[in-house]
């Protein structure tokens, strides 16, 4: 990743223990824009992870390194992805902590990321909420965990999209699939659901208990 890559996708601490038994890097998301612009820490597709990862922290019982990730810029082009910022910050988190088992979890643009990310080195668990998805995505999840947590009434990211998503990595990988019954996909109506759906999942996976 260039420089500017570097100085424009930040990573922000939300827990860091003494001696972490794994790391959970937590990843938003957001509408494209026409132009590229910057994520604000104040835009509500990154707020609303907010609650998501201080769960995630309680749930760790001071057992996990949490860290939320703003990704160097709204949406999603073909010239540079949210996966592009995930391989940078799980290689800055390395260099600071060394390696530790990881757990992604991301909401819409956020959760795509987080499945295209299952692949990566160290990852060891993937929840994606309402992620927004074309049916031909696709990574090698093999012995990883995989949970997709989708509402019903999702107007935005399609959950039919996301099923589809679930059958073909569950071919070679542990794949479970929620739907929420009329959750939409703000997951305000539902918030506590997909939450601890999202930290109990990344907890047992993460440190087995």
């Amino acid at each position: 990743m260039t420089g500017h890559q570097e100085r424009a996708a930040r990573i922000i601490q939300v827990t860091l223990p003494p001696d972490p038994e794994a790391l959970v890097l937590v990843l938003h998301g957001g509408a494209a824009r026409r132009e590229a612009r910057m994520v604000s820490p104040a835009q509500l597709s990154v707020l609303r992870m907010i609650p998501v990862a201080r769960q995630i922290s309680r749930a760790g019982r001071g057992r996990l390194a949490v860290f939320r990730l703003l990704n160097s810029h709204r949406g999603w082009d073909s010239r540079h992805t949210p996966v592009q910022d995930v391989d940078w910050a799980l290689g800055k988190l390395r260099g600071q902590l060394g390696r530790l088992p990881v757990g992604l979890v991301g909401h819409s643009l956020g959760g795509r990321a987080a499945l295209l990310s299952a692949a990566q080195p160290d990852v060891a668990s993937v929840v994606a909420l309402a992620p927004w998805v074309y049916p031909t995505d696709f990574a090698d999840a093999t012995g990883r965990q995989v949970l997709i947590v989708h509402g019903s009434s999702d107007r935005v990211a399609s959950p039919q999209r996301s099923a589809t998503v679930a059958r073909a990595m569950g071919e070679r990988a542990a794949v479970g699939y929620v739907l929420i019954d009329g959750g939409r996909h703000a997951m305000l109506r539902h918030h506590r659901q997909f939450t601890s759906l999202a930290a109990d999942f990344t907890t047992a996976a993460l440190l087995e208990i």
